[in-house]
Formats: C-alpha cells, sequence, structure tokens
C-alpha cells in the first residue's frame, strides 16, 4: 500500500479536544451553554447509531444534547410542530433532521421548517443560498468534514482539478460551492448517475471525492498515479459490514493519500456538527447583545 491514511477518526478526536476547550470559554463568558436537538423519526431508522454518536460527542464537548424521536407513522405536520417548538426554544442552538426520512414525509417542507439560524447540518436552502453567494453562515457537515481532512493533511486545493461524483443537496452541491470559494480556488467538475463514463473525469483528477452510494464504485484503474481519494460512501455488505464508494485496497496503491471507511469522513461530519452548533450559540448571543 503505497497510499497515506487519512485518519478521520484520529483528526477527530484531536478537533474534538480544541473545541471542547472553546465550549468552555464560551460558557464562561456568557453563561450559556450550546445546544444541539436531534429529530429521528422510525424506530429501525438507519441512522440510529449516527445519532448516538452525536449525541455522545455532544457530551464529549460539553455541549447540551435534545432528542426528539417520533413514530415512522408520523405526518409531516407532527415534525413539523416538534421543529416549531425548538425552533421557539432558547437553549437549543442547532435543529438536526436525521436523514432519510420516511417515503410518505414531505421533506422539503421539514427541513424548510428548521429555523435558518439553527440550520448547523448546513443544507437547509438558506445555507445553501448564502454559501453560492460566497457568504457561508454554516458549511454543510460532511464537505466542512472534508475540507478540514485535506487543510489539517496540508492537502493544497488551490488550482487542483477535483472532481466530485456526486450531486446530492448534503454532499455532492456544497461541496462543490466550497471548493470553488476564492481562497480555497479550486477547479471543480462534477459527476453523476447520467454522466458518461466517469472514468474520464476520474483520471484527470488531483484530487477525487466518492459521494455516490454505489459500493466499491471507484477502481485502480480510474485515477491517475498520485491522486487523493476521498470515499464519503457508506455502504453495508452482506455480512453487516461496510465498505467505502472506493475499492479502498486496490485505489490505495495508486493513490498518494485515501481515507479508510469506517473512520474516514464519518467521524469529521460529526465534529463539524458540534463546531457548528457552537458557531449557532454565538451568533444567537450576538442577536441578543443587539
Amino acid at each position: 500500500m503505497k497510499a497515506r491514511i487519512l485518519d478521520g477518526k484520529k483528526l477527530a478526536l484531536t478537533m474534538q479536544g480544541e473545541l471542547a476547550n472553546d465550549v468552555n470559554r464560551f460558557v464562561d463568558q456568557h453563561r450559556i451553554r450550546p445546544g444541539l436537538a436531534t429529530i429521528l423519526v422510525g424506530e429501525n431508522h438507519p441512522g440510529r447509531l449516527y445519532v448516538k454518536n452525536k449525541i455522545r460527542a455532544c457530551e464529549a464537548v460539553g455541549i447540551h444534547s435534545v432528542h426528539r424521536e417520533l413514530s415512522g407513522k408520523c405526518s409531516t405536520q407532527d415534525i413539523v410542530e416538534v421543529i416549531h417548538r425548538l425552533n421557539q426554544d432558547p437553549t437549543v442552538h442547532g435543529i438536526l433532521i436525521q436523514l432519510p426520512l420516511p417515503k410518505h414525509l414531505d421533506e422539503d417542507t421539514i427541513i424548510e421548517t428548521v429555523n435558518p439560524m439553527k440550520d448547523v447540518d448546513g443544507f437547509g436552502p438558506a445555507s445553501l443560498g448564502l454559501l453560492a453567494a460566497g457568504r457561508p453562515r454554516y458549511l454543510a457537515c460532511t464537505p466542512y468534514g472534508v475540507m478540514q481532512l485535506l487543510a489539517r493533511h496540508d492537502i493544497s486545493t488551490v488550482g487542483k482539478h477535483v472532481v466530485v461524483v456526486g450531486r446530492s443537496n448534503i454532499v455532492g452541491k456544497p461541496l462543490a460551492l466550497i471548493l470553488v470559494q476564492k481562497g480555497i480556488d479550486a477547479t471543480v467538475s462534477v459527476c453523476h448517475s447520467r454522466t458518461s463514463n466517469v472514468a474520464n473525469f476520474t483520471r484527470q483528477a488531483d484530487i477525487v471525492v466518492m459521494a455516490i452510494g454505489q459500493a466499491e464504485f471507484l477502481r485502480a484503474n480510474m485515477i491517475k498515479p498520485g491522486a487523493v481519494v476521498i470515499d464519503v460512501g457508506m455502504n453495508r455488505r452482506a455480512d453487516n459490514s461496510w465498505t467505502g464508494d472506493v475499492a479502498f485496497a486496490e485505489v490505495a496503491e495508486v493513490a498518494s493519500a485515501i481515507t479508510p471507511v469506517p473512520g474516514g469522513v464519518g467521524p469529521m461530519t460529526i465534529t463539524m456538527l458540534l463546531y457548528n452548533t457552537l458557531q449557532a450559540a454565538r451568533l444567537h448571543q450576538a442577536q441578543v447583545k443587539i
């Protein structure tokens, strides 16, 4: 294996240690503890473990955690009412709705109900609009985690060709918008399910970010030697183990750096959610003083 492993789990622990100090300073200064609310819909939600990890991470850094759980048979209005209450709760600075939602629910309406100042997930329409305008309030957590993995491993994006495979509002679109911001200065190509011959693009990339949701889609012959490969995918195998969108072992023989699955981008996503929650508390406190 030639590639350097970009260990997101290790970096997340380091950053959470830094964040715990920042949270303590904020509490000492303002006598207010940042608060994050999580909403989980459905008894067998695939994101249940993620929510538990988020709650545990909140406790580790000193962020107040609130959890609301609803039946998978609930209505859109049931969730909207819960969000309205959390929007009005001064102890809650960030609201996270764990996706995906059951198909009978109106996901757009639910996401848009969250107060934009509490959209710490960073992929509501107001957050994405501000990012597109070059004035981001909160960066979407997974793209934010990707950027921190690159920055903290001294991997520059300036002038680099980055190919993002996937165009979701959660990863692909916001990541592309971040990468073209001044100071980050990447040249970005976005591929998706309708792109003809994705390999034509990935072979040209200095950095490849895989977020397409197809197990081991990226193979060694689809990248150029020395490329950096970031794997956002999480796909469950038949034996209940996890694999990413990258054929890790063979791609690691060609790439210069690569993220593992698990232990790469996932822990960073949670960490950046905590960063956004502290930022939301700071913005709330600034508004209170006006």
